[in-house]
Order: C-alpha cells, then sequence, then structure tokens
C-alpha cells in the first residue's frame, strides 16, 4: 500500500470538507446542485466515453489500484538480486541460474532470465525486452490519459454549466430575486464541482500514476542491462556498476558498501 496516496488522499479529503462545513456554516446541502451534477460529473463520464476505447475505460479499477498500491519493487532491492545471480552466473555458469528462474515474482526479469539462461541471442533479447517495455508504456498512457480528459473536461463542463446559469439569471433580471439567486447557485456549484474534480482527483492520481510509469520503466532499462552483462559473462562488478548508473549517487553509494 502506498502510504503517500493514502495519507494524500485522506488529508485532502480533510481539507475540502472543512472548508465546505465553515464556508457553509454546516448547511452542506446549499453545495448541492442537481443540474451541476448531471453537466460536471454526469458530462465529465460522457466525455471519457467519447475520448477513450471501451477496452482501456475497462481498465480504469486497476488505474485507482495502481494509484492506492505500489506493488513495484525497490531499486536497491532489484538491483541486490540481479548482482547475486550475476555473482552465481560467474562462478557456477549461466546454466546453474536455471533454477532460479522460478522463484523470481517478477515476469519480467525472469523472462529475460530465461532468455539468457537458453542461449538466445543477445539482440533478440534486448529487442523482445524493449518491445515489452514499450508496450507497458503504452498500457501506463492510457491511466495517464483517463485522469487528463477528467482534469481537462471536468473543469471545462462545469464552466458550460456556468454559462447556463448566468444566462438564466440575467434572463430573470428584474424579476423573482429567488430565482436569481438559484440561478447565480447553479453556477457558481458548477463551476466548484470541475474545480474540485480536476484538482483536488484526477491531477493528483494523474500525476501518481506518470511517476509510477517512470519508475518502472528505468527499473526494468536496468533489469535489461543486468541481465545482457550476465549473459556476457562480465564481472559482477561491472554489472552492479551498469545497474547502479540508473539511480541516484546516495543508493549508489550505499550498494557499494553493502
Amino acid at each position: 500500500m502506498d502510504k503517500a496516496s493514502i495519507g494524500g488522499s485522506v488529508l485532502m479529503t480533510g481539507v475540502v470538507a472543512l472548508v465546505c462545513w465553515q464556508a457553509t456554516g454546516g448547511d452542506l446541502m446549499s453545495l448541492w446542485s442537481e443540474k451541476g451534477f448531471y453537466m460536471v460529473i454526469v458530462g465529465t463520464i460522457a466525455a471519457v466515453l467519447m475520448a477513450m476505447p471501451f477496452d482501456r475505460i475497462k481498465m480504469v479499477p486497476g488505474y485507482c489500484k495502481r494509484f492506492m498500491f505500489n506493488k513495484s519493487k525497490p531499486a536497491m532491492e532489484t538491483i541486490t538480486l540481479m548482482t547475486q545471480l550475476a555473482e552465481k552466473a560467474r562462478r557456477d555458469g549461466i546454466l546453474s541460474l536455471e533454477s532460479e528462474v522460478s522463484k523470481i515474482d517478477d515476469k519480467f526479469l525472469a523472462a529475460g532470465l530465461k532468455m539468457a539462461v537458453d542461449g538466445v541471442d543477445p539482440d533478440t533479447i534486448e529487442a523482445t525486452l524493449r518491445l515489452e517495455i514499450m508496450a507497458m508504456q503504452d498500457r501506463h498512457k492510457s491511466g495517464k490519459k483517463f485522469f487528463d480528459i477528467i482534469k481537462t473536461y471536468g473543469p471545462g463542463l462545469g464552466l458550460v454549466a456556468t454559462l447556463m446559469g448566468q444566462i438564466g439569471m440575467f434572463k430573470n433580471l428584474g424579476g423573482d430575486i429567488a430565482t436569481m439567486g438559484y440561478m447565480l447557485a447553479v453556477a457558481v456549484v458548477a463551476t466548484m464541482y470541475g474545480t474540485v474534480l480536476a484538482n483536488c482527483l484526477a491531477g493528483p492520481m494523474g500525476d501518481k500514476l506518470a511517476y509510477r510509469s517512470g519508475e518502472e520503466i528505468l527499473t526494468r532499462e536496468m533489469v535489461v542491462q543486468g541481465i545482457l552483462s550476465i549473459q556476457a559473462g562480465e564481472n559482477p562488478r561491472v554489472t552492479l556498476d551498469k545497474m547502479a548508473a540508473f539511480v541516484p549517487a546516495t543508493i549508489r553509494t550505499k550498494l557499494k558498501a553493502a
């Protein structure tokens, strides 16, 4: 579980609820607008359906799960495992790693290592693994795109509802003040819905997924270099140095010390 995502979500919910409570004097129903809800929330759902293919929309629960839970291994743990495999291959030969493949829970690493053990050409291994990285990157872009659509169209649809409310307000100028106040409330509340949806939900979640994607791509690039180094029979220290080039200097220091 990602503690930052959980903590940020709870804090954001608390801040929004507190401000709403204080702004309305405890009358939260004054923030409800049926017209604003239809225009912003239902309209945003319609925009997502129009902008994305349905097979990607079905993956939305996975995007949300990815935001709340981070299953990626730390870079230091991956480098340590790869270094141990390099040392065993150097000592006992690369065929000795065949028994280790089934013990590795990282499917990407296991697949690459199996190809190396089977004696597949290094260029073929690299090309195959990079194709898998590209496919993963495309899937991750869909998750970011989903939240970007909400972030883009949510406030826009809120503005549409605001303009509609203003039209109704102007139409009743000089008439019933209660009707004018109601139409103004529709305009303001709809804008609030769109702004909250974009800045308190979709924006942060999309940015977290983009960060996770970049982090995982970097880790897989590191694994590719490690596998190719092991297959080439290079010194484990060289394998370690190649992978350490992908991480910050502070982590490199810890790796060398270990």
